[in-house]
């Protein structure tokens, strides 16, 4: 039989999501006619999507509770201050791809802890 391990969708998820903002913010940062094209908003919005990234690859191999908790709180800080910065650039792209990551990130925090390993007779 094989064992379950515990799945990392929501950190996977959380990653595929802070790479579609970054792309989104170095899109809007360096095309012109964008609006935001050269800012300091959308520089801000390019390194805040770096770090989710980032983050969201220490969550995939963290193992210790408190250090979970303490940095799923820096993500939460992160999607939402990523996706207050895309509604006032007007870029609602990164506001939608910040709430897939909100969606990975509560994936991420309802996954079992560990899974059981069936009894061998």
């Amino acid at each position: 039989m094989s064992t379950l391990r515990p799945t990392r969708l929501g950190a996977i998820v959380l990653l595929i999501a802070s790479l579609a903002g970054l792309a989104i913010a170095l899109y809007a940062y360096f095309v012109p006619l964008t609006g935001v094209t050269g800012t300091l908003g959308a520089l801000v919005a390019i390194l805040a999507c770096l770090a989710l990234g980032v983050m969201a690859l220490l969550l995939a191999g963290i193992k210790h509770k408190k250090a979970a908790i303490l940095l799923r709180a820096l993500i939460l800080l992160g999607l939402v201050g990523t996706f207050l910065a895309g509604l006032l650039l007007h870029q609602w792209w990164i506001c939608a791809a910040m709430g897939v990551g909100f969606i990975g990130l509560i994936l991420d925090m309802v996954r079992p802890a560990h899974h059981v390993q069936p009894a061998h007779a």
